[in-house]
């Protein structure tokens, strides 16, 4: 089909053709970016934390006034928790991964260094925090039973001087990028304290991470045996069928027990990840229903436009019936000037698209736009123009020659 007459039809409707070039690089521009976040946030929502969430439920529990001796408290509920049918092992822990905070510190290679290499996470636990977790070693061993140390509620966080850690996969590639062994026997620096690395995890994501960032999880595990009073987290691992069971039973175990504790929370882990990422999932579905929006949106104005095309070119349809133009060829024309017309604004839109992604990593600090989203976008927005346009089209191609002519 000649190009040339649809171009000097558009020449001769500047203003319609050029509303409906700015409206699908808008659209283009929003639907490439809105597509990228919601793309960002299902995939943070299904992000393995590197933990055996499967099997996993946590008691949040803090207490009430001055506990004699914490640590004591402590050893005996983790003791009372383990001879629950059920369970496979259970632990106290400073903190868990999709909560809201996190305890973290600077780290570096050399002792008291003033610019630090990484700021990474500190989860304290003791020897049986990495079989409660079903952590999964990459590299070296665990820490041995010699290895830890109990928190001095004292001393607090000056107290802590672990000489082992399990580092996370990211944390070594970062810290010691050349290493042999994923970093296994490189020493970092807690300060002035020298901590060697024993062994490697796959996986350990940061308590708080967010879905809008890409850290890769800079997570240490430090030989550190915590009482219920630091962070308040007694993890039971247990097989998923009995979940709900071991839950009910280890409440109501730590209540029996008495002392002076409160029950704040306790949950499976599918309902902590489901609570961290509710909000995730509502602005996924908010922009979900942006996209909609616009697409309909763009589609009514090229319906209309089409439409109105239609109703001023009678004549001239009908000239081009009257000389042998077939309904397909009719057809064919108004999709080839809708074709164009989305071409323009998708090039337009791309060029938006990237400015608007800038804009947002500048205030939001959001990743880099992929250029995969681009023709996502592209061919989204031509199959949409040439969907719209179909019927305004068909009805221009069922013009009859002779009703059109009447008048010429």
């Amino acid at each position: 089909m000649e190009i040339r007459p649809i171009l000097s039809t558009l020449r001769r409707h500047k203003t319609a053709a050029a509303l409906i070039v700015l409206q699908v690089a808008v659209t283009c521009a929003i639907i490439c970016n809105a597509v990228f976040l919601i793309a960002g946030r299902l995939e943070a929502v299904n992000r393995p934390t590197g933990i055996d969430e499967a099997g996993m439920v946590r008691i949040q529990l803090t207490g009430i006034g001055q506990d004699a001796n914490p640590m004591v408290a402590t050893r005996e509920d983790l003791a009372a928790l383990r001879a629950i049918p059920g369970v496979i092992q259970a632990a106290s822990v400073n903190q868990v991964p999709l909560v809201s905070s996190s305890w973290n510190t600077s780290i570096g290679t050399a002792p008291g260094q003033v610019q630090p290499t990484l700021n990474a996470t500190m989860y304290m636990g003791g020897p049986e925090l990495f079989e409660t977790m079903g952590l999964q070693l990459v590299a070296g061993r665990a820490m041995a039973a010699d290895e830890f140390q109990d928190y001095d509620q004292e001393e607090g966080f000056r107290g802590i001087t672990p000489s082992t850690a399990v580092v996370t996969r990211a944390f070594a590639e970062r810290v010691f990028p050349d290493s042999d062994g994923f970093g296994v026997g490189e020493t970092f620096y807690f300060g002035e304290d020298p901590v060697r690395i024993v062994g490697v995890v796959d996986t350990l994501l940061r308590p708080n991470f967010s879905s809008i960032s890409d850290d890769p999880g800079y997570s240490m595990v430090l030989p550190v045996a915590v009482p219920y009073t630091l962070g308040g987290n007694y993890l039971i691992r247990t097989t998923p069928e009995r979940r709900a069971e071991v839950l009910e039973a280890a409440v109501r175990t730590l209540k029996e027990r008495g002392g002076s504790r409160i029950i704040l929370e306790q949950q499976t882990y599918d309902e902590m990840r489901d609570d961290y990422f509710a909000q995730d999932r509502a602005m996924a579905w908010l922009l979900l229903a942006v996209i909609l929006a616009l697409l309909v949106v763009t589609a009514l104005g090229i319906v209309g436009l089409a439409s109105f095309w239609v109703q001023q070119r009678t004549k001239q349809i009908g000239v081009r019936r009257a000389l042998g133009a077939t309904r397909g060829q009719i057809l064919r024309y108004f999709q080839t000037e809708n074709f164009i017309l989305a071409t323009a604004g998708i090039v337009i839109g791309m060029v938006l698209a990237f400015g608007l992604n800038q804009l947002l990593m500048e205030r939001y600090e959001l990743a880099r736009l992929p250029l995969v989203y681009l023709p996502v976008g592209a061919v989204a927005l031509w199959l949409l123009g040439q969907f719209a346009v179909f019927w305004p089209a068909r009805r221009a191609a069922a013009v009859p020659p002779a009703v059109a002519t009447r008048s010429v």
